[in-house]
């Protein structure tokens, strides 16, 4: 037996440093809840985790972004309702004042009424905002030389370029083709003019009014359109988040029951290390006694 270099204790030594490394290891894993704790864990498992989370961070936000859109789409769509409505209000006033059994007096009244109608319409055109930005014009991204159309850019996805638009029409009297017709009542609003001439009310001013009317309702169906679109893809962002939440899972996530087993493993090998290690650096003391003895 050699007592310069204890070897027995020197490789018990190692077999303990390896099971208090294991139990260290076992214990951060259960206590944290995740697999990969430092990049020598699990270098690539930490790196597509890595880019899994980022994705789904992305995902996440990109279903906010595409929410905002459907919000600002619906606070469209209801301006454009009540605009429907007084478009078709008008349209009555129209049929009304065409009627031969009306006097000036009367054509007048109704004439009064659609000028406020139009003023009505212009100013749901101006003041219907969304976060401040102005939906029909203003504050969108302009085309044309007039400003007639306003477009609005969704980002819906995690990476670049996944995006969707959407482009509003001007809707004030004037984009409506309403031109003429409010010049005739808004002359008579102001005592220029002596009266709503029938065959006006029944040609001109109807006829335009059935573009108007078409024209807000192509927009509705084109705005309603845009919102089951973004709808899907609210829906489909939700379940792609789930998926890839389930697959990074897997790849960083610990497993608790196998790595409880490994951790009460590595403790009990851990104990009887302890142990041996004990009886290892007591063997050189007995060949001192035993020396002791012969002497």
């Amino acid at each position: 037996m050699r007592i310069n270099t204890n070897t027995a204790a020197m490789n018990t030594y190692t077999k303990y440093s390896a099971a208090a490394n294991a139990k260290a290891s076992a214990l951060e894993k259960l206590s944290s809840g995740s697999r990969i704790n430092t990049a020598a864990d699990d270098a690539a498992g930490l790196a597509i985790s890595n880019k899994m989370t980022a994705q789904i961070s992305g995902m996440k936000q990109a279903r906010s972004n595409a929410q905002d859109g459907i919000s600002l789409l619906q606070t469209a769509e209801g301006a454009l309702e009540e605009t429907q409505k007084m478009l078709n209000r008008m349209r009555d006033l129209s049929l009304q004042a065409s009627n031969g059994t009306l006097q000036s007096e009367d054509r007048q009244e109704i004439a009064l009424e659609m000028n406020t109608l139009a003023s009505n319409i212009d100013a749901i055109s101006k003041n219907t905002k969304f976060n401040g930005l102005g939906l029909f014009g203003k504050d969108g991204a302009a085309s044309g030389t007039a400003a007639t159309t306003t477009s609005f850019q969704f980002q819906v996805g995690a990476n670049s370029g996944e995006t969707t638009s959407v482009t509003i029409q001007s809707m004030d009297s004037t984009s409506l083709g309403l031109a003429t017709l409010v010049k005739q009542v808004g002359s008579l609003a102001k005592g220029t003019q002596a009266s709503f001439a029938a065959s006006f009310a029944g040609t001109t001013a109807l006829g335009d009014l059935d573009k108007a009317i078409k024209a807000v309702s192509d927009q509705r169906a084109q705005l309603g359109a845009a919102q089951n679109g973004l709808s899907h893809t609210v829906n489909s962002l939700e379940a792609t988040t789930t998926n890839l939440s389930a697959a990074n899972s897997r790849i960083k996530d610990v497993d608790m029951a196998q790595e409880m087993t490994s951790y009460t493993s590595s403790n009990i090998l851990l104990q009887a290390a302890t142990s041996m290690l004990s009886q290892a650096n007591s063997m050189p003391q007995s060949v001192l006694t035993l020396l002791q003895n012969i002497g």
